[in-house]
């Protein structure tokens, strides 16, 4: 697994990890230390494999990458020199500093927690305990709960739609019923990327929606509909619509009819009749199509990406970053790791109470 692999360090500075094997942060730096180091950067030199372990550590410690090419490029030191310590202070006085060797000995093993650590908003210090990260840094866990809060009003505002119109699919006589579940199928035969593109032009401030706005006279100018929260909402729940209704459908056609009027006939209102015979025998298709759709709203890229803002971006889109902008796929790993479990978490949840084989999408 990505977010847990950390080959650099060993495979470029062997004799550096092992000379760091008996030495704990806090302890004083010895000369063997600074020598094993200096033979380690200039073979990493000659064989022109610096690259990989720059980047890695300049994860670790914005910085470092500077710090190590400054370095290398002072190697080989002179086979006479007295004092490795002495030298490594005249490059960079930061090798004075045990934090940096701190990192070093920490990422001396094949694997690290530190992308794990980090997609929680936590890291390392340089006792090697576990605190908090920088403010600056710690953005993950916001993401995180944004991600979960815009999938859940997706999710709400999918059900209190595809209610009542699973409903009037259900009751209706075939033949009608069957005309307009071909509208509710037609989106699946459509890009995604067309449906929200086509959500561009209706809510753009040009756009048609906007436009029958003005000339309706409800609004004076343009309503900003796009690029903000309200945009994303709009097309999620456009998207995940049918994803609702197809479920809570399936369970109501199982459901005789003949229950709501022995209720009716016994002298129930048709409401409570409703809330309390036919509600809870759609339990089981409402939380299927709850977790179908929150589950595919958490993971939702392509069209927060295109409708939404800066502060809309839920955390697909960072796992693409890291994937594909600045290549750190270990934290794009772990990211993506910890969306997986929040995902299995939701099935078990919701297996626990509902049970997997209660709904069949028919």
């Amino acid at each position: 697994n990505k977010g847990i692999e950390n080959p650099a360090v060993v495979s470029v500075l062997p004799l550096t990890t092992q000379s760091l094997q008996s030495w704990e942060p806090g302890q004083p730096l010895r000369e063997e230390h600074y020598k094993a180091l200096a033979q380690d950067l200039a073979q990493a030199k000659q064989d022109r494999t610096s690259g990989e372990l720059m980047t890695r550590l300049n994860f670790e410690e914005p910085g470092y990458r500077s710090l190590l090419s400054k370095t290398v490029r002072r190697m080989p030191l002179p086979e006479q020199t007295v004092s490795y310590q002495a030298e490594f202070s005249k490059i960079d006085t930061r090798w004075d500093d045990p934090a940096y060797w701190a990192i070093l000995k920490r990422n001396s093993t094949e694997y690290t927690a530190f992308y794990m650590l980090s997609a929680l908003d936590l890291k390392h210090d340089s006792q090697n305990r576990i605190v908090s990260a920088d403010p600056a840094q710690s953005i993950f866990l916001d993401i995180y709960l944004r991600t979960f809060q815009m999938a859940l009003v997706v999710t709400l505002c999918a059900l209190v739609l595809a209610y009542p119109l699973a409903y009037l699919l259900a009751t209706l006589p075939s033949r009608t019923s069957n005309l307009l579940m071909i509208l509710v199928l037609l989106p699946f035969w459509t890009s995604l990327l067309v449906r929200t593109a086509a959500w561009i032009v209706l809510l753009q401030n040009g756009g048609l929606i906007n436009g029958f706005l003005v000339w309706s006279g409800l609004i004076d100018q343009p309503v900003q509909l796009v690029f903000n929260r309200i945009g994303v909402y709009i097309s999620m729940v456009h998207i995940m619509l049918p994803f609702m209704i197809l479920p809570i459908y399936s369970v109501m056609k199982g459901i005789s009819p003949t229950y709501i009027r022995a209720a009716i006939s016994l002298g129930c209102h048709p409401i409570v009749s409703f809330w309390k015979v036919y509600f809870p025998q759609t339990v089981a298709g409402v939380s299927a199509g709850c977790l179908l759709v929150f589950i595919t709203s958490i993971g939702y890229y392509i069209t927060p990406a295109l409708l939404g803002g800066p502060k809309d971006q839920m955390i697909s889109y960072f796992i693409a970053f890291y994937t594909n902008g600045s290549i750190n796929w270990g934290l794009a790993a772990a990211l993506g790791l910890f969306l997986l479990l929040a995902t299995l978490i939701l099935y078990a949840v919701y297996n626990r109470l509902v049970g997997s084989g209660k709904v069949r999408l028919a």
